[in-house]
């Protein structure tokens, strides 16, 4: 059976409940294979909430894996896409008014640079408070 393979670049909301509902959402309606690319950036814990993604994805019963890609998200995209490796592309931001990626316009500079489907998943970090 044919899988949709998804390319998902997110990075403060990787783990946030938006995109993971928005991934389950579209494996409901065909199975998907979901590659989670990452900015590489300083923050703190990312490579825990990536971790956390890829296992809440699994359980899930949602084939993912996650790679780590350039500061810059737009060429974080252009460095990695194969049109053979993927067939659509997800970007998880944040709102509007605190996304710099929306600022920059991420979604519509991906769907101009790799020809494909774009979806745009707007989603709040997830609360990492501790305890």
């Amino acid at each position: 059976m044919y899988r949709t393979k998804l390319l998902v670049v997110a990075n403060q909301t990787v783990d946030s409940d938006e995109l993971f509902r928005a991934l389950h959402d579209r494996a409901e309606r065909g199975p998907v294979a979901v590659t989670l690319l990452v900015p590489q950036d300083q923050q703190a814990g990312l490579g825990h909430r990536v971790n956390a993604a890829l296992e809440r994805l699994h359980r899930a019963g949602i084939e993912a894996e996650a790679m780590l890609g350039d500061v810059d998200p737009a060429c974080a995209v252009i460095e990695v896409w194969d049109p053979r490796r993927w067939d659509e592309v997800v970007v998880a931001t944040l709102p509007t008014g605190t996304s710099r990626w929306l600022q920059i316009d991420l979604p519509h500079r991906i769907a101009r640079a790799v020809d494909a489907p774009v979806a745009h998943v707007e989603a709040r970090a997830a609360d990492r408070a501790t305890a």
